[in-house]
């Protein structure tokens, strides 16, 4: 084991009583706002349509789920933050709220979201909800963050699953076009944060977090990036062509990925001078070009499947 090691959180001194948006910031709400943003669009995506009122519980247990993860994450993960410039005011590191009091909260949501969407739902959707928390809490958080320079390829998958959680929870089922949104999530998920990386990448030396730019250097981190870039691409277009796209998909998916590639080639093309040189100009802009990315696209397929003139 090394100093990175698997650990358990012990509760030291909490410096100010914890209010109410201490907690709601245990919760991850930007994280938790992506779950349910890609989480509604698999819900309304997925054939036959659901009651609103269905959709609507589904959505608030998925949301519900989504900030469980985010208490657990943050729980376990307080000792790194401390570290990390862009983490140490957080909840647990300020010392605002009592680990123990997050382990609880993710716990007790954990529970209460995953029973929930099974009741109001189906099982199935639930059994994904609480596979979904187990990964990110256990297999990211715990293990591969700390452990392998893959931990955002294979971890992405947690932030994956919430459009098929979504999609299960209107039909009971995860067919090719569920796992397509997944794939779509996954491939978008290297770049968008390899960018990120690559221009705060002392902090994740200081914390000691194996990202690929700690443990293979910033140039094979934008090399990766652009391999990631091209196969989401390949993702994208396919889609396009299935029961969930259409020519408005694909006109959609040829502008963002364009974009896309673009911004991760220059990314690729740079020297770690040209980079300091700028301020990483360009790595920010990938990075908050990838966010309107994932927003475009996935509303395409909204506007897909509720357009009279949608779909091939």
């Amino acid at each position: 084991m090394t100093d990175a090691s698997l650990h358990i959180p012990a509760d030291g001194p909490v410096s100010d009583e914890a209010g109410l948006r201490d907690y709601w910031q245990l919760l991850k709400p930007r994280l938790m706002s992506l779950s349910v943003f890609t989480a509604l669009v698999g819900l309304l995506v997925a054939p036959g349509g659901v009651h609103p009122f269905l959709g609507a519980t589904s959505i608030l247990w998925i949301a519900l789920g989504a900030g469980a993860s985010g208490a657990l994450n943050m729980w376990f993960d307080a000792d790194i933050d401390r570290v990390m410039k862009r983490t140490r005011k957080r909840p647990i590191p300020s010392g605002r709220v009592a680990p123990g009091d997050a382990l609880a909260l993710g716990l007790f949501l954990s529970g209460v979201s995953v029973v929930m969407l099974g009741l109001t739902a189906n099982w199935v959707a639930a059994f994904w909800l609480g596979f979904t928390i187990f990964f990110y809490a256990v297999i990211y958080s715990m293990w591969l963050k700390r452990t392998t320079s893959w931990n955002t390829v294979i971890g992405g998958l947690a932030g994956a699953f919430p459009p098929m959680i979504g999609w299960a929870a209107a039909t009971g089922g995860t067919p090719l076009e569920a796992w397509l949104l997944v794939a779509l999530i996954f491939m978008w998920t290297p770049p968008h944060f390899w960018a990120l990386a690559l221009f705060v990448k002392l902090d994740y030396h200081a914390a000691r977090i194996p990202m690929l730019t700690v443990t293979h250097g910033r140039e094979e981190t934008r090399k990766q990036a652009l391999i990631y870039a091209v196969g989401l691409a390949i993702v994208s277009i396919f889609t396009a062509f299935t029961a969930i796209g259409g020519p408005l998909t694909l006109a959609v998916a040829v502008v963002l990925n364009a974009v896309f590639l673009k911004g991760a080639w220059d990314m690729w093309r740079r020297t770690d001078a040209d980079s300091e040189a700028d301020n990483h100009a360009v790595e920010k802009g990938l990075f908050k070009w990838s966010l309107v990315y994932l927003f475009a696209h996935f509303s395409v397929f909204v506007a897909e499947a509720a357009l009279p003139f949608g779909g091939w």
